[in-house]
């Protein structure tokens, strides 16, 4: 597997789509849980958020390009579900360790 087919979310959006994506994704998910994060942190929130959400789509047989026309607003959505989720998750289990 090629860095460019792994950085690919899909339906063609590429490594700039999903560097977009993802950014975009981290920072709205930031906002709907109240956190404060760096560009760099919000970048990766929303590229593993995408994948997160990607899996769970493909799980609940969603298919969101057939809702969405174009890629960017499925794969955003897709994407700001997982980073929320991951967010959610990620501060579960540190509140327990503490």
């Amino acid at each position: 597997m090629d860095m460019q087919h792994f950085m690919d979310l899909g339906g063609g959006v590429g490594i700039f789509g999903t560097l977009l994506i993802g950014v975009l994704a981290g920072w709205i998910a930031e906002k709907f849980t109240g956190g404060e994060h760096g560009l760099i942190t919000n970048l990766i929130i929303g590229i593993l958020g995408a994948y997160i959400g990607g899996f769970l789509a493909n799980a609940l047989n969603l298919r969101l390009g057939e809702v969405f026309h174009g890629w960017l607003w499925g794969n955003l959505l897709v994407s700001v579900v997982g980073a929320v989720l991951l967010i959610l998750a990620y501060r579960l289990v540190m509140g327990r360790r503490a």
